[in-house]
């Protein structure tokens, strides 16, 4: 084998791919990459910055999750690393840079500065603004000579949000950091490598600051002001590594000062004003005079007890900018401009108007009326005002507010339409995709691309129910639906793990999983809700199946298993919960818009289904980590929770309590049914209702991710596609048909006729309805992983819906894996892409399989007769699932790489 055959493409570490290695708070950091072909073992080098080369041998085989095998990483120590193959002709794969940040809570030296100790709490029409903060000094005034500094660095944080300038320019695209955690236990700490930027002489670095999470105006019914605290201020501690290894902290804590911002009021819902008149020229260079500028206050490290901690997940950044699609001139002089798209972001502008002309931008998703739909957005008014400083063209954008959109308004802007020059900046956590799928249907796109966008726009540092309202907040049961979705679409584990860290804090706080995380009083209800707090089980579980690391587990078994444990307390032992405040399955479509709760389905048969679900879980992951002891306890609370199920809500002859699509789709689902008789007729009923519906929706946030699964496993792929391909209120496609560009909260947040739903919560931009797009992927397309991590996979397509070819790739920890089929007549074919270190059991329409497909490229072909026109031909289970493997009988033939040309047809 010669080097061209094994070539190491992408390295990462842990389970955080897109993310540097810079800042990292590990000391033995895993590794993963991807290769071209398999080795027996792989040669590791860590090129230490101190000079010294360390070298080791993986001989495990395995690319993913590999143990550091080097000396572990300290406080600001790393170096470069690199992987190949073990054969003496190998190429080197791409060099990842290692760096640890400050690990320990002793490493910081310095204090907090602070421009603002104690302001009041402001108001929509009273926002307060933001800061300038400022420091310089000389490597030579510390006795080191530049020449010899090799590198610089800045750890960071704030109470509030923060921007850093040196010497004029940004030190990162990062926005909002250091984002938004639970403040009380957690905040997360940023490094910048700033060698590059530093000048000979004198240096100064400069701080954007203001209030964000932090002390700002967060949550619903009027929101809440200072909830973690009452100051806004900047931790920094900038240091120097020079050429003999010497570290040099630079002392700042005498050398800042503070200035108003040209930000006179800002708000993260509300919107920010900027005066650009009120700018000082050059106040982040060095020779800026700050004379006229006050000392902030020194706030001790030691006076605050959140554990300071660097990321798991990637920043939050300008990510795409949009132009729009369609700018026109209103009566009453405002501009009114279309992007095609609803997303989460800003505004830039670039503006020639006189000093102190103000143009102003107001948002809004959709329109109503002719104007604006604002009445959604409740609190949050969106509106954002540049004051010019004037003397020609003016780029400017917000920076501390963020705002759910897809039309704007220029409200007094100085020119006419042919100088408007506007562009929407789609700003969101910076992750690497790694989920497509297409069809011949073009709505079924629009609605994939619809799920895509509803994450990007959802994803702002932390998984959110909304972008645009007085909300965006971490809502467990969102995130619980569309977990396995959201790892399809995008490698979202790094922000996840850390989202879960919060869970586990706030649980450990007040004794149950809250609805929303990071939580904060702002008049929900604080009780526990099956669905909802469920997530602290689900969603590890889920980060297992995807990425294969029983670390998730690890580190969140105390959470996982206090959930379980309190539930157990909450049904006395009974397993079924039947008492307490519930949701239910929220937001079913027949409920009223003024109580989206009032579901059909019975809220305690919900509760107490996931109450076997994730008592099961538990029990399997007590297993997998070794601990028998409680492995046995949970599955008796499991099998205490089904037998309470089956007594309360299942008859003999298979009917379920409520009778509804959610019910019984729970049941079949969560494998609730004491015989293969009792699914069979649930499976039955379920058809029966979702066919005396028209095939419309009937399940609102707990039933709708699992109803086209559990029809396809009733045997009803028919019946599933023809619930997906509806486009009549209430449907996916009816959304799509109403001009959506990303997935609505209500079925009906708009009407047919174009006006608003008059329910007080209406947002057109909730992931939580698009976790269909997993079924898209998995049961249409047909791929899917039979075990963790995805080194087994299943590909079992299932033709239907009138579609003529499907397909869906998902770049998983192994690289990229595609199913992709079409049909002409009765030819059916369909290309596999298999990647290195995976093996894959393909399941064909015809009823066919072959076991044991290895990496590389393969086609398939067999013939797939409709059932109208073959009455013989047996109904279409679903193959989905780790116990849904039907015995179907195995091929003859062994699929070829597409290398040698060869298709290879399915025995018939």
């Amino acid at each position: 084998m010669t080097r061209q055959h094994v070539l190491v493409q992408e390295v990462w570490l842990e389970n955080r791919r897109g993310l540097d290695g810079l800042g990292i708070g590990e000391t033995r950091p895993r590794l993963s990459w991807v290769a071209t072909a398999t080795a027996a073992a792989w040669e590791l080098e860590l090129l230490r910055d101190d000079g010294t080369v360390e070298h080791a041998v993986s001989t495990s085989g395995s690319t993913r999750l590999v143990e550091w095998p080097f000396t572990p990483l300290a406080s600001r120590r790393g170096g470069l690393l690199r992987v190949r193959a073990a054969l003496a002709d190998a190429a080197w794969g791409p060099s990842l840079r290692v760096e640890a940040g400050l690990l320990d809570r002793a490493d910081w030296a310095v204090p907090f500065v602070s421009p603002s100790t104690a302001e009041p709490a402001g108001s929509a029409a009273e926002l307060r603004p933001g800061y300038l903060l400022r420091a310089t000094w000389d490597a030579r005034e510390l006795g080191v000579d530049p020449a010899r500094i090799k590198r610089a660095r800045v750890y960071a944080t704030a109470h509030g949000v923060y921007e850093l300038e040196l010497n004029g320019s940004p030190v990162a695209e990062d926005l909002l950091s250091p984002g938004w955690t639970s403040y009380s236990h957690r905040l997360r700490t940023q490094t910048y490598d700033v060698t590059d930027a530093l000048v000979d002489g004198r240096n100064a670095i400069g701080a954007w600051l203001a209030d964000g999470w932090y002390r700002g105006r967060i949550g619903f019914d009027g929101g809440l002001w200072n909830v973690y605290g009452t100051d806004v201020a900047l931790l920094l501690q900038l240091e120097l590594v020079l050429d003999d290894g010497r570290l040099v902290r630079v002392p700042l804590e005498d050398a800042w000062s503070w200035h108003p911002s040209p930000i006179t009021q800002v708000g993260l819902y509300e919107g920010e004003r900027h005066d650009a008149r009120l700018l000082p020229a050059g106040w982040s260079l060095p020779g800026f005079d700050d004379g006229e500028w006050s000392a902030p206050a020194l706030l001790p490290l030691d006076g605050f007890d959140a554990q300071l901690e660097p990321p798991t997940g990637p920043p939050v950044r300008v990510i795409e900018a949009l132009r729009p699609q369609s700018v026109e001139r209103l009566e009453g002089g405002r501009i009114r401009l279309d992007f095609g798209q609803n997303v989460s972001g800003k505004l830039r502008i670039a503006v020639d108007g006189p000093a102190g002309h103000a143009v102003r931008l107001h948002h809004a998703e959709v329109l109503e009326n002719g104007a604006l739909g604002v009445r959604p957005l409740r609190a949050a008014v969106s509106i954002d005002e540049y004051v010019c400083a004037g003397g020609g063209v003016e780029s400017w954008s917000p920076r501390f507010t963020i705002h759910g959109f897809r039309y704007a308004e220029l409200e007094n802007w100085p020119g006419d339409l042919d100088t408007v020059d506007v562009e929407a900046l789609v700003v969101h956590t910076d992750l690497v995709r790694t989920g497509w799928f297409e069809s011949s249907h073009p709505a079924l796109n629009r609605l994939h691309e619809n799920v895509v966008w509803s994450m990007r726009d959802n994803f702002v540092d932390l998984p959110t129910d909304c972008p645009q309202r007085d909300e965006r907040l971490g809502w467990t049961g969102d995130i619980q639906v569309f977990a396995p979705t959201a790892l399809r679409l995008f490698a979202a584990h790094g922000t996840l793990s850390g989202w879960l860290r919060d869970v586990a804090a706030e649980q450990a706080e007040q004794g149950h999983v809250p609805n929303f995380v990071p939580w904060i009083e702002c008049g929900f209800p604080n009780f526990p809700t099956a669905a909802w707090g469920d997530a602290a089980v689900i969603v590890p579980w889920e980060l297992y199946q995807h990425d294969g690391d029983l670390r998730v587990l690890v580190d969140q078994y105390d959470s996982m298993r206090g959930w379980v444990d309190l539930v157990d307390r909450l049904t006395g032992g009974t397993g079924l919960w039947n008492t307490g405040f519930q949701l239910g399955d929220w937001l079913d479509p027949a409920a009223p818009p003024d109580n989206p709760g009032q579901s059909h389905t019975d809220k305690h048969l919900v509760a107490t289904a996931y109450h076997v679900r994730t008592a099961r879980i538990m029990a399997e992951t007590a297993a997998l980590l070794g601990r028998a002891d409680d492995e046995e306890r949970y599955r008796r609370i499991a099998e205490r929770a089904l037998a309470a199920f089956r007594s309360e809500y299942l008859s003999p002859a298979g009917r379920i309590v409520s009778d509804t699509p959610t019910s019984i789709a729970l049941a079949l689902m969560f494998d609730l049914f004491a015989s293969e008789e009792q699914e069979q007729r649930a499976g039955e009923r379920l058809v029966e209702l979702v066919a005396a519906n028209d095939f419309r929706i009937s399940t609102g946030f707990v039933g709708t991710p699992i109803i086209c699964d559990a029809l396809a496993k009733a045997g009803a792929m028919d019946a599933a596609y023809h619930l997906l391909l509806q486009d009549q209120l209430p449907s996916w496609l009816y959304q799509v048909g109403m001009g959506a560009t990303t997935i609505w909260e209500r079925w009906d947040s708009m009407l047919p006729d174009g006006t608003v739903n008059p329910g007080d919560m209406t947002s057109f931009n909730h992931y939580a309805l698009g976790a269909v797009a997993g079924f898209m992927h998995r049961v249409i397309a047909g791929l899917d992983t039979a075990s963790p991590g995805g080194d087994q996979l299943r590909i079992a397509p299932h033709p239907g819906g009138g579609l003529r070819h499907a397909s869906a790739s998902h770049l998983g920890p192994l690289g990229l894996a595609t199913s992709s089929w079409r049909r002409e007549g009765e030819l059916f074919t369909l290309d596999v892409l298999i990647p290195v270190g995976a093996t894959a059991r393909v399941h064909l329409p015809d009823g066919s399989e072959v076991r044991g497909l290895g990496a590389g490229a393969h086609t398939f072909t067999c013939v797939v007769r409709d059932a109208a026109s073959d009455p013989s031909r047996p109904r279409q289970r679903w193959r989905g699932g780790p116990h849904q493997d039907d015995a179907a009988p195995a091929a003859s033939v062994t699929a070829s790489p597409v290398e040698t040309g060869e298709t290879v047809a399915s025995p018939s």
